[in-house]
């Protein structure tokens, strides 16, 4: 679970470096410079296969370059790496620097194929044991204040048994976006669409909130990126959760990139004595005409403030838990569950041997 606590101090700030140099890399430069000013970490060096993003991402952040990730470890210049590449190679990078000893903070998912997730599982498990290598992920909107919040009200049994809930993603991805980076579009390159690159983060939440869930039935089908993209622009999918009480719950999830806007996640949970609604702030409507209301503490300016403001959060917590020899929380097992999740709607969707 996050923790507050700031990183012990070391004796020598961690080396990081940032692999892929894309637009979520500036979120993990960012917290890099933010654990800087305590002495934690400083940023060391990034990675990038092209030269143009290469090179201007060193010179803006005057650190060296390194074309590929097996320069960087030979040259042994990281204790830490950031994966911000393309999903396709998240398994393989995380396990060539666990081999190196090499700490690892992904973004998600932690694979795009569930053999790979599986192997990055043990990897990951033999690395810890062998030398408290860590791995984490990064599902920073497990920080973000409203879904802490509505994590304890859940688990500490005063609003009942959980009885169902529901949650929408309701999204706007151009044929641009995907232009932009090709791979994003493609089973190859990405291992799926609308669920792998923007809904895995309600999945996550929605299975660690209410409970570890499987498919009952569900659907990816593209509606209006026809021609663009050979992934899914939409799904929806009916889960069965195993509640934290031992109830069986039900929940409903549907998603979409084909909205004329990016409105807001929408997570519903209801209870035996509350109805919690999630719309950026937590609103607690409890049976007896109590309301209260969690706001978030943080939210990113502009048109990337749908991903919220918790990379930061998260990433200091990475950084205690490596400083600490604590084994982060959010690693390649807890990582997987969405991705099983995801996996098993695209068996009921796609012929055998279209999806990976």
């Amino acid at each position: 679970m996050p923790t507050d606590a700031p990183p012990p101090s070391p004796s020598d700030s961690l080396r990081s470096a940032v692999v892929g140099c894309g637009d979520i890399s500036a979120q993990h430069i960012a917290a890099i410079a933010a654990l800087a000013e305590g002495g934690h970490a400083r940023l060391a060096a990034v990675v990038d296969r092209d030269p143009g993003r290469r090179r201007a991402a060193a010179k803006a952040h005057g650190v060296p370059a390194f074309a590929g990730l097996g320069e960087l470890l030979a040259e042994g210049a990281a204790d830490v790496v950031h994966l911000c590449t393309p999903h396709g190679d998240h398994a393989a990078l995380a396990e060539q620097a666990l081999a190196a000893g090499v700490h690892v903070l992904t973004e998600k998912p932690v694979a795009h194929t569930l053999g790979d997730a599986e192997a990055l599982i043990s990897a990951s498990d033999r690395a810890w044991a062998a030398a408290g290598t860590q791995l984490g992920v990064c599902f920073q909107n497990r920080y973000n204040a409203p879904v802490l919040a509505l994590r304890r009200l859940l688990h500490d049994g005063n609003l009942g048994r959980i009885l169902g809930a529901q949650a929408t993603v309701m999204w706007h991805r151009p044929p641009s976006y995907y232009e932009a980076r090709p791979w994003r579009g493609t089973w190859s390159g990405s291992g799926g669409g609308l669920l792998m690159n923007q809904a895995i983060h309600t999945l996550d939440l929605l299975q660690w909130l209410v409970g570890p869930a499987q498919v009952v039935d569900g659907r990816a089908s593209t509606r209006a990126l026809q021609g663009v993209i050979e992934v899914e622009d939409t799904a929806d999918i009916l889960l069965e959760h195993a509640a934290h009480d031992g109830a069986a719950v039900r929940s409903v999830f549907f998603a979409t990139n084909a909205n004329a806007v990016n409105a807001p996640v929408t997570l519903d949970i209801q209870t035996e004595r509350a109805e919690l609604s999630l719309r950026g702030a937590l609103t607690v409507r409890q049976a007896d005409g109590r309301v209260e209301v969690v706001e978030e503490t943080g939210v990113l300016p502009g048109e990337r403030s749908y991903w919220g403001a918790s990379h930061q959060l998260l990433i200091a917590d990475f950084y205690r838990a490596v400083a600490a020899g604590e084994r982060f929380w959010i690693g390649a097992e807890a990582a997987t569950a969405s991705l099983r999740l995801i996996k098993d709607v695209y068996a009921r969707s796609y012929p055998p041997g279209e999806w990976v």
